[in-house]
Order: structure tokens, then sequence, then C-alpha cells
């Protein structure tokens, strides 16, 4: 790397640092992190810098929370590209890609012997009683995910209007994800045009230079597109010609290939979308078994939005056509993976050399904050959703001109549930115990009310 570890406009002297690590010494460090990345986002990007940062030395405080600033920004799980740029700067293409796909491999292998045991083995008392449980659990881990996203993104009065309006919009009405997105957006985007417009109409606009365009920065923009645009979209364009538009693998490969481009604020926030669809629109596993997904991810290794690897394999294994239900769900998992994660590598790769105007720029950042709040609200949805499936045996739906909603049947609530629930958010916000603690004793209390 030189004499420095340069990211944008800014430099730390070699002095400061450790020297640069080998390759081979950086690859066995992100299968570590790989293995030991429970605990979601937030326990995972802890992770990584004390170890990358605190430990290794291998990049500086402001160079970790400027490539944290810059991944925030983008579609896709924070914490995996967070990793793909660390591994980028060390080493470049390789070491992104290197680090980005040890992220994920762990939990891919992992979810997909649950999905396997889970599709197969699922209907003993015992198994539903650890998923019971583990349900339970997310229901608080969501929950704490709504203040602590929103205490960080709901600053002004217009922002927890935006958060509000997104979550009747999709609870009450039955509003997409991505339309939520695109309304927050614009409005983000007005907002600050106003504002900035506002601002300079008693100022002098500052003078315009001429500038030539960085051909080179231009050059390596159009091959990361087309090189990694490829590897994505790809696989998904042979399988609508070779499949068919009505296949499984390709519906499975258009649908979260949409996803990939509207995953703004995390995990959590896209699960609501996916939930929406995979439940409700294509039908491809219930309600119940959406929760269960998300419990999985949430008690292994890598990024939590993994659960879509699990809806990707019931998907396939509940229309297998001429494979064997094993092999389908396998390819299930597969395509799903590929299409999700792929995106990260090539929004990483493509926007790096531009990072710090991308990080300097106020319309671009008023926008995004528009964006987290509509996330908010989202996750607030996803929230409620997983609690009126897991607490109750019967929700009904509801319609009313355009009201399109899900309401309780308030005597069919689940004692065992509710009262694991009670336990889960004891632990969450009273004596704030770590993810891993809340998941094993709400897990070990399904088991427990399973067999008596």
């Amino acid at each position: 790397m030189g004499d420095s570890v340069d990211i944008g406009e800014s430099a730390v002297p070699a002095s400061e640092l450790n020297a640069s690590p080998s390759y081979r010494e950086a690859t066995a460090t992100w299968a570590k992190i790989g293995l030991l990345s429970f605990g979601g986002p937030a326990g995972q990007i802890a992770l990584m810098h004390r170890i990358v940062v605190d430990e290794k030395k291998w990049v500086s405080e402001d160079q970790f929370l400027h490539a944290l600033n810059f991944c925030m920004l983008l579609p896709g799980p924070e914490a995996q590209q967070l990793a793909i740029y660390i591994g980028w700067l060390l080493h470049r293409i390789r070491g992104g890609l290197t680090a980005g796909l040890l992220f994920i491999l762990p939990g891919f292998f992992v979810i997909l012997g649950l999905s396997y045991l889970y599709i197969t083995v699922g209907e003993l008392s015992v198994v539903q009683g650890l998923f019971l449980g583990l349900k339970t659990a997310v229901i608080a881990i969501v929950i704490q995910a709504v203040f602590r996203i929103g205490k960080r993104a709901l600053k002004q009065n217009l922002l927890v209007l935006l958060a509000a309006l997104a979550f009747v919009a999709m609870y009450v009405f039955s509003v997409s994800f991505p339309l939520i997105i695109i309304t927050a957006a614009l409005a983000g985007f007005v907002m600050a045009r106003v504002g900035e417009k506002e601002t300079s109409a008693n100022e002098a606009p500052p003078p315009r230079r001429a500038t030539e365009p960085n051909w080179e920065n231009l050059r390596h923009g159009a091959t990361i597109l087309l090189n990694f645009g490829a590897l994505w979209l790809g696989p998904t364009l042979a399988m609508v010609f070779l499949l068919g538009p009505e296949n499984v693998f390709t519906t499975v490969g258009i649908f979260f290939s949409k996803m990939a481009v509207i995953t703004f604020g995390g995990a959590y926030a896209v699960l609501s979308y996916v939930a929406q669809e995979a439940v409700q629109a294509y039908g491809w596993l219930s309600p119940a078994e959406m929760i269960d997904g998300l419990a999985m991810a949430e008690s292994t290794p890598g990024p939590l939005i993994m659960t879509v690897q699990f809806v990707g394999f019931v998907a396939a294994y509940r229309d297998p056509g001429v494979l064997s239900p094993a092999l389908a769900g396998f390819l299930g998992s597969l395509v799903t993976t590929w299409v999700t994660f792929t995106p990260c590598f090539l929004w990483v790769f493509l926007g790096a050399p531009f990072v710090e105007k991308l990080r300097r720029n106020a319309v671009l950042s008023a926008t995004f904050s528009a964006v987290t709040a509509a996330v908010v609200g989202a996750i607030a949805n996803l929230a409620l959703w997983f609690s009126i499936h897991t607490l109750f045996a019967d929700v009904r739906s509801f319609e009313y001109g355009a009201i399109a909603t899900e309401i309780p049947q308030l005597t069919s609530l689940t004692l065992p549930a509710f009262g694991i629930t009670l336990v889960a958010i004891t632990l969450t916000f009273v004596v704030r115990a770590p993810v891993l603690v809340t998941l094993g004793v709400a897990g070990g209390l399904g088991v427990l009310a399973s067999v008596f």
C-alpha cells in the first residue's frame, strides 16, 4: 500500500499503523470474523472494529468510521459491506472478495443444514418448542432495533412523521416497501433542495470551476459495473431464457435481485418487505415459517439478511419440478444467496473511488435521512407483524376500502408464547443480556413448554 493507507482525501501515515498484513494473514482473520459474527450488525461491526482497529491496527479509527458511513448509504447488509471495503483497502479487489465471501460462507452452510432439518423434522414437538422460544426472542430483538435505529435517525419532528406514515402505510394499507422507499427518498430530496435554496437565497453563488472528467475513475467504474453486473444478473437472465419466467428458480432470482436494490436500513427493514411478498404474494411459506427463518438467522453467524436463504430453500423445496426436493432446496438457497450478496461487491467496488464525494453531498445525505426514517417505520411494522403471528393462534385479514390489514383474535392468545416473550423483553431491555443469551434462554423455555 506504499507509505500510507488512503481513503478519499484522508491519509494516515504508515508509522501510525502496523505493517500491511499479508494476504494469507488477512484471509485467516476474515475467516475468524466470519465464524464469530453473531449478534446482528451492531455486534458484527463491533467485532470487526476490535480486531482490525484495536488489535491488528490495520486501519485507523477515522478510516473505519469513514468506511462505515459509506456502507450505511448503500443497499444491503452494512456489516458485510464494511468487511468488503476494508478487505479492498488492504488488498484491493481480491481482498474485498475474500473478506466478503468469508463473512457469509459460515452462515450459508449452517443455515443450509438447519433449513433441511427444519423442513424434514420440523413437526417434532421439541423442534416446534425450540422455534417458539426463538420467535419470542426475535420479537424482543426487533423491538430493540426500532428503538436503537429510531434514537439515532429520528432527530427532527419531520423525520418522526415520515416514520409514522411509513408504519401506517405498510401495516394499515399494505403499501409495498419499495414504494415506501421511493416516496421517502423523493420527499427527502425535495426537502433538501428547498432548504438549500432558502439557505443560499441571500448568498452569492460560489464561482464555478471547470472540471476535467477523471477518466481513470470512469474506466474503473465501467469495468466494475460490467463485470459484477454480469455476475449478478447473468444467472437470472439465463434462467429466464432456459427455464421460463414462471419457474421457481427464475421467480426467486428475479424477486431477490429486486430486493437487493432496495435493502436500505438493514435486514429488519427489508425483511418486512420479504415477509409481505413471500408469504402473501407468492405463498412460498407461512407467517410462522417466516418468523422461524429469522430466528434461525439470529442464532447463526453472518448477516441477518441470510434469512432470505431459508426462504429460497423452502420455495424451491416445495416446487422442485424434475429435481429431488433436497437438491432443489439447495439450488434455491444458492440462487437466493447469489443474487442477494453479489450486488454488495458491486456497490462497494464501484463506489470506493468516489466515497468522499458521496459522504459530503448534503442533498444525498438528506435524502438518505428520509429513507432511514421510513425504515424505522418499516421495522416497527415488522415487529408488530411478528408479534401478532407469534402470540396469537388466530389472525384474520381485514379489508375495507383502501384498508388491508391483519387483526388478531384476542381470545386466541397463546399463553406460553406470551410468557416467554415477557422473559425475552426483560432480558433485552432490563438485564441487557447479549443476543445469544436471550435466544438461548427463550429457546430453552420453548423446549420446556413443549415437553410439559
